[in-house]
């Protein structure tokens, strides 16, 4: 007997929602550009997908929260390491429908907005802060009329502020920051001398190092790396050096080629003389402005967020041809994304995003390191010793 299949009917139902999950929810919907309706039922799908899936039975060793996430960058250095992360906060709109599209979370909005009690809580805070100028007029008045300037006080107005005053409510075990090399140097060495005073005020252990992502992935690319330790937890007098894991081949260029671009990627005749007329002129200055054209057997120069407009730090030689700028993927593989990472964005937004983001496989190896040293903190053997 033959039974006639059932008939797929649409049905509705209501559904009540607090202000914050609708706020969340419509924001989603305006990145997206889809109708609340759609937003709600792919949720809803996700939610029955993420239920049955291998990845729900995955045990974690530690938590984390992602700040000024981007696309995930230090997501994956972390759950690479066992890592679950229970909040991601990250307000440019195209990073976070790239963010959603490869992990299935719509991070927060506006950490200025976000209230610290609000924040599940967590072992460690990773965060690639911003770097902005701290006031240094402020913290002077408050000096001569006789009041104390805490940390909150000195870092105030700027997007560091954020990352201090959730440190201070929820205590993370400990944290890693990222930024570029030259913010010790930003603003005459005041901005590096106020976060790390903001830091210890906290009563944290830090360390720091500069590292170049030239060992994993073929890119000169400078960041330091700020980490600290809870003393209120583990006591003063901590012994933590970077000792990192490095890949025992070193990538090249080449490397991460795709074998056959788009011919959009080659430069037109117009964008190339201009490019060389541009470089030549500056030579004849003593600068040294111009295009990089890359040794394929090499590394290129820091890869930008600014790639999008001409792509000239980083061009790739063809033979007979006028040079090409990099693929949205290989500026993907660049920064050692994996190539199952969803580029779901423009060729504008994506080299944006990219240009913005961390050296994964170096944040992976800093990420194994920290995460071994709060082990070796938490174990039985130390818990019984005096650390500090």
């Amino acid at each position: 007997m033959i039974v006639p299949r059932r008939k797929s009917v649409s049905r509705q139902i209501h559904v009540r929602l607090n202000d914050k999950i609708y706020d969340r929810l419509s924001d989603y919907a305006t990145v997206t550009n889809k109708p609340v309706q759609d937003c709600v039922a792919e949720a809803l799908v996700n939610l029955f997908e993420y239920r049955t899936s291998e990845k729900s039975l995955l045990k974690h060793d530690f938590t984390f929260i992602d700040l000024f996430a981007g696309i995930g960058g230090m997501r994956i250095a972390f759950e690479k390491n066992s890592g679950e992360c229970v909040f991601t906060s990250e307000w440019d709109r195209y990073c976070q429908k790239t963010y959603f599209d490869n992990f299935g979370v719509i991070p927060r909005g506006d950490i200025t907005q976000i209230d610290a009690s609000d924040i599940p809580e967590h072992d460690i805070l990773v965060a690639g802060f911003p770097c902005q100028p701290f006031s240094i007029a402020g913290v002077s008045k408050k000096k001569s009329l006789g009041r104390e300037t805490g940390f909150l006080d000195k870092t105030q107005g700027t997007l560091f502020f954020d990352v201090v005053r959730i440190i201070e409510k929820k205590r993370p075990k400990a944290f890693l920051l990222e930024n570029v090399k030259n913010l010790q140097s930003h603003d005459k060495g005041n901005t590096w001398k106020t976060i790390l005073a903001s830091l210890e005020e906290l009563n944290y252990e830090v360390f720091f190092s500069v590292f170049d992502g030239q060992d994993y992935t073929p890119q000169h690319r400078e960041r330091i790396i700020i980490v600290g330790f809870d003393r209120r937890r583990y006591g003063t007098g901590l012994e933590y050096q970077f000792s990192l894991k490095k890949p025992d081949n070193k990538p090249v260029i080449r490397d991460i080629l795709e074998k056959k671009p788009d011919e959009k990627y080659t430069l037109s005749d117009h964008l190339w003389n201009y490019l060389q007329a541009y470089a030549e002129k500056h030579r004849e200055k003593g600068n040294g402005f111009g295009f990089g054209l890359v040794d394929l057997n090499g590394i290129s120069r820091t890869l930008s967020a600014r790639y999008y407009k001409d792509g000239s730090e980083i061009l790739i030689p063809q033979r007979g041809r006028n040079p090409r700028r990099l693929t949205p993927r290989e500026c993907a593989r660049l920064q050692g994304f994996d190539d199952d990472f969803n580029i779901t964005v423009s060729d504008t937004q994506a080299y944006k995003q990219f240009g913005n983001s961390v050296v994964v496989p170096l944040i992976t190896a800093v990420a194994e390191q920290l995460v071994e040293y709060i082990k070796w903190l938490d174990s039985e053997k130390t818990r019984g010793e005096k650390v500090g």
